[in-house]
């Protein structure tokens, strides 16, 4: 709500709603100011602790993505621990984790006090390959759903341009008939619609650079629409970014029941755009939100990209961003400030 407010009794919440009611109920109640926002714990959806380590980048997308392969040795255990670190001195009630290396997903399940998901990587665009990384990836996260730690498992196919047609397709049937939640980076950058309506563009430059097999073959469609085509929308999936995307993209996402986190820091720093929100909320889509990695954002809080917006988006909308709609995205109980909330599970914005 606007305006609204809590009273405080000891250590506990003892009503809530607008101020001025709550005003006139406790007329003799001092009035503290507390911020824009006193929600129930932010959730992450979005980020990638084993990047923790790699030095902060602004500049294109492209080059972001070289960045991040300069600095691949960072990416360990120790630098997913020092992000882990963070998100407990913010007090998250939740995040979302994109893992590369597998033995890091075995460490946050192992060792993570906050409930979430760790979300395996993928990579693979070598079409032949298909049928062995699928079976080596169901047979992980089979393994790893019998941990009972905090986190759970899900998988995360890179980005469409990243993933054979062939695999994509597989992994998207072991995510439906096993339960495993997707997360999946797609239209983040007008880098990444070029390569893939036209097959052009800096990305090109990655494979030249790197030794890696060139991009062949676009399929001529934008992200969400090739994703469209190939069946993998739907609510299984959470779509992270979603930037690049016009009206009838949006309506696509939001029929499916698809799901969808804004980074809008990161996004503007790596200069691909900003999410269009009203298109969003008029198809009756409302986003989650996310930091992305250390590498692409100051900070792991939430609070922050949904200040970030404050002034361009209704607050109340950020406010169920950074909560329910993340609890909503990692398949976890939304909490909810009432009457005998202890005052340790408010925070102030």
């Amino acid at each position: 709500m606007l305006n609204g407010g809590l009273v405080v009794v000891g250590q506990h919440i003892a009503a809530t709603g607008p101020l001025t009611d709550l005003r006139k109920t406790y007329p003799q109640a001092p009035l503290v100011h507390k911020g824009k926002a006193l929600t129930p714990p932010v959730v992450n959806a979005h980020t990638h602790l084993d990047l923790t380590a790699v030095p902060y980048f602004r500049g294109s997308y492209t080059d972001f993505i070289k960045h991040v392969i300069d600095h691949g040795s960072k990416r360990t255990e120790e630098a997913a621990l020092q992000g882990l670190n963070e998100l407990q001195t913010l007090r998250v009630g939740g995040f979302g984790d994109i893992v590369y290396r597998p033995e890091i997903v075995e460490w946050l399940l192992e060792h993570s006090p906050l409930p979430g998901v760790a979300y395996l990587e993928v990579i693979q665009r070598n079409p032949a390959q298909a049928d062995e990384v699928a079976r080596r990836v169901a047979h992980r996260l089979t393994k790893w759903r019998k941990r009972n730690g905090a986190v759970r498992v899900g998988l995360s196919p890179h980005t469409p341009y990243n993933v054979s047609p062939a695999l994509l397709k597989k992994l998207v049937e072991i995510a439906r008939l096993e339960g495993f939640p997707l997360q999946m980076h797609v239209a983040e950058s007008p880098d990444e619609t070029l390569l893939m309506t036209q097959g052009t563009g800096p990305l090109q430059e990655i494979p030249l650079q790197y030794g890696f097999a060139a991009y062949e073959n676009p399929p001529g469609l934008t992200p969400v629409r090739y994703l469209a085509e190939l069946g993998v929308l739907g609510p299984h999936l959470t779509v992270v970014h979603g930037v690049r995307v016009d009206e009838e993209e949006v309506q696509m996402l939001a029929q499916s029941g698809t799901k969808v986190v804004a980074c809008p820091r990161s996004n503007e720093g790596l200069a691909c755009g900003q999410m269009p929100w009203a298109l969003y909320l008029k198809h009756r889509l409302e986003p989650a939100l996310g930091t992305d990695s250390r590498s692409s954002s100051p900070d792991l809080d939430v609070r922050n990209e949904a200040l970030f917006l404050w002034e361009r988006v209704d607050p109340r909308v950020l406010v169920r961003a950074a909560t329910r709609n993340g609890y909503r995205v990692l398949g976890l109980e939304a909490p909810r400030i009432t009457r005998g909330t202890p005052v340790s599970q408010v925070q102030s914005w």
